[in-house]
C-alpha cells in the first residue's frame, strides 16, 4: 500500500469503520480487500447465492460474506457503502435512504480517492477497449510507467493494492461504473461516442448519457475533455465540463494498417490528443501503430477457410457497432451473422445503411422476432437455433473472396455467459470449416 493511501486513510478515519461492498465481483473483492488494508471492518453482500468457491473464499479472507436478498441490517450501521459496477444506487434505496448519499459511491470512486496520479479515462459506446491499449502502447513507447484497467482487466482498487506507482493511470469506463459517481476526477477524459446500449439495464438514453458525462463533473480548467465531433448535437445546451474541450474526428497524421474501418481511425485519433502532452511523440506513435493490430473478438480477421475470410467481432453488441463493422468491408461481400439478446436500437435504421454492402445476414438464438422483418425487406435472410447451425449454413453459400462476419448487435446471454465465450466458439467453427 503507498504512501497516499495510508494517509487518506488515516484522514478519514477508515480504520475501525464499519464499510458494507455490494456485489462480489472482481472489483467488489478487490475494493473489499483495500478496505480491510485499511482497517475497516467489511461486510460483504450479495444477492447470488451460488457464488463460485473461489469468490467465496477471496471474499470471506477480508470480509464478513452475507449472500441471498438484501436486507435492512446489512446497511443500518454503515459508515460507508461501495457499490460494484451494474448495481443501481436505486436498487438499495430503500435500504440506504438514512445514510449520507455521499457515502454510497462506485468501486472507480472511492479508488480514484488515493490517486495522486493523472489519469485518462476513456468512455463511449463502442470502441473503449481499443483505445485505451493504444493509450497504455503509446504512453509506454515513449518511455512512461503506465496502469491500464478499470472495465478491462485490473479494479483500480487492486492496483492500489497490490502494483507500484506509475507515472500515468489509464483507464476504461462504462457507464455501469460512472453511474455512481460523484467525485471521480480524470485529468484527461475521452468520450468516444454514444450509441443505444444498455437500455435493458438503463431506464432510458438520457439516464445512459448522463451517466456518461458524470466522467467530467468534476474536472477543471486546467483537465482536458477530448469527444468526438458526432456528439455536438446531443451535447448541445449541456455545460458538462470546466476543462478544455476538444473535438476531434478521424486521424489525418497517421496509418493504422492493422485497424481497419473509419471508427479506428477516429479512435486512433482521440489516443493520439490523449497521450502528445504526457511527451508522446509522432514517432512514437508511428512505431506503435505500424503493429498494433485489432483486438480479440473486434474486428479480428481469424483466417480464411477455403478462400471465405472469418472476422470475429464478438464485442460489437451494439448495432452502430454493427454498421461500422460492415462499412470496414466496402468493396467485398459481406455474409452477416448477428443474434442474441437485444439490448435497444432501431433495427430498421441498421438495415438500411447496410444495403448495397451485406449479400446475406444469418440469424441465431434469441430476438429473431426483432431482426427478421426489418431485415429482409434488404437483403436474405435465414435463422437457425444455434451459432454453428447459422454459420454453417452461410458457409455453404459463400464464395472464396466472401467475409463471413461475426458482429452480433447483441449481448451474448442468451446463450453464451459473455461475449469472450462468443467469440471463442465462433474461433472453434472456423477451425472446424478449415
Amino acid at each position: 500500500m503507498n504512501r497516499v493511501v495510508k494517509e487518506f486513510a488515516d484522514k478519514h478515519r477508515l480504520e475501525g469503520s464499519r464499510a458494507v461492498v455490494v456485489g462480489a465481483g472482481k472489483s467488489g473483492v478487490a475494493a473489499a480487500r483495500l478496505l480491510h488494508a485499511l482497517g475497516a471492518n467489511v461486510r460483504m453482500v450479495d444477492t447470488n447465492e451460488s457464488l463460485p468457491e473461489s469468490t467465496r473464499e477471496a471474499a470471506s479472507a477480508v470480509a464478513e460474506l452475507q449472500t441471498g436478498p438484501h436486507n435492512a441490517g446489512q446497511f443500518a450501521d454503515a459508515d460507508l457503502v461501495v457499490l460494484s459496477p451494474g448495481v443501481p444506487a436505486r436498487s438499495l434505496a430503500e435500504f440506504t435512504n438514512g445514510l449520507n448519499p455521499r457515502k454510497v459511491v462506485a468501486e472507480l470512486e472511492f479508488a480514484s480517492w488515493f490517486m495522486e496520479t493523472p489519469i485518462i479515462a476513456i468512455t463511449g459506446s463502442n470502441g473503449k477497449t481499443t483505445t485505451t491499449t493504444l493509450i497504455g502502447e503509446l504512453l509506454r513507447d515513449a518511455g512512461k510507467s503506465v496502469f491500464v484497467g478499470g472495465n478491462i482487466g485490473t479494479p483500480l482498487c487492486e492496483y492500489l493494492l497490490d502494483m507500484d506507482p506509475v507515472d500515468v493511470v489509464v483507464l476504461e469506463v462504462s457507464s455501469f461504473q460512472l453511474q455512481n459517481c460523484r467525485l471521480f476526477h480524470p485529468h484527461v477524459a475521452l468520450f468516444l461516442n454514444i450509441a443505444p446500449n444498455h437500455l435493458d439495464y438503463h431506464e432510458d438514453m438520457d439516464e445512459y448519457l448522463d451517466a456518461k458525462l458524470r466522467m467530467f463533473a468534476m474536472q477543471e480548467e486546467s483537465d482536458m475533455a477530448i469527444v468526438h465531433e458526432s456528439l455536438r448535437p446531443v451535447l448541445e445546451g449541456r455545460d458538462f465540463t470546466k476543462a478544455e474541450t476538444i473535438w476531434y474526428s478521424s486521424a489525418k497524421r497517421f496509418d493504422a494498417p492493422h485497424l481497419p474501418g473509419a471508427h479506428n481511425k477516429a479512435n486512433v485519433q482521440a489516443a493520439w490528443l490523449a497521450v502528445k502532452q504526457f511527451g508522446v511523440s509522432p514517432r512514437n506513435a508511428e512505431r506503435v501503430l505500424s503493429g498494433f493490430r485489432s483486438l480479440e473478438h473486434r474486428l479480428e480477421i481469424l483466417g480464411q477457410a477455403k478462400g471465405v475470410t472469418f472476422v470475429n467481432d464478438s464485442k460489437a453488441t451494439t448495432l452502430e457497432a454493427v454498421a461500422a463493422a460492415v462499412r470496414s468491408f466496402d468493396g467485398r461481400t459481406v455474409r452477416l451473422l448477428m443474434g442474441g439478446k437485444f439490448k435497444g436500437g432501431d433495427v430498421g435504421e441498421l438495415a438500411r445503411t447496410m444495403e448495397g454492402r451485406v449479400e446475406q445476414v444469418g440469424l441465431y438464438g434469441a430476438s429473431r422476432d426483432i431482426f427478421e422483418g426489418p431485415m429482409k425487406r434488404y437483403f436474405p435472410v435465414s435463422w437457425d437455433d444455434t451459432m454453428e447451425l447459422a454459420v454453417r449454413r452461410l458457409v455453404s453459400q459463400a464464395h472464396p473472396g466472401d467475409v463471413i462476419l461475426l458482429s452480433p448487435g447483441t449481448s451474448s446471454y442468451d446463450q453464451y455467459p459473455n461475449y469472450i465465450a462468443r467469440g471463442e466458439d465462433f474461433r472453434r467453427i472456423f477451425g472446424e470449416c478449415q
